[in-house]
């Protein structure tokens, strides 16, 4: 059984701060099933989404949606928009981290 969105949000928020790194929700999505995306701010001017992705087996998995290398960050806001604007229901959840970290343990491709 899939986590609601804002039961697996608010996971990734803990799990953050409990690291030591930053993290809020810049977009409120739809409590049960809005689509998760992770923005990763590296605090040196670049950034990578991470955005949701079909998989066959039901498990939630993840793909770099501004590609494998971090952008700079007006890029990957640009990104983020365009996602909003499909899909206003979607959640955004900010990630600061020099280090890259995502704080979830599944599968990014």
């Amino acid at each position: 059984m899939r986590l609601k969105a804002s039961i697996f949000a608010s996971s990734i928020l803990r799990r953050a701060m409990g690291a030591g790194a930053y993290a809020a929700v810049a977009q409120k999505g739809h409590e049960d099933g809005g689509a998760i995306f992770v923005k990763v701010n590296l605090l040196d001017g670049r950034a990578f989404v991470l955005c949701p992705a079909p998989s066959l087996g039901g498990e939630r998995t993840w793909l770099r949606g501004t590609g494998p290398q971090p952008v700079v960050d007006a890029d990957a806001e640009a990104y983020l928009a365009r996602q909003i604007a499909r899909d206003p229901d979607c959640w955004v959840i900010e990630v600061e981290d020099k280090q890259g970290r995502w704080f979830f343990e599944e599968k990014v491709e």
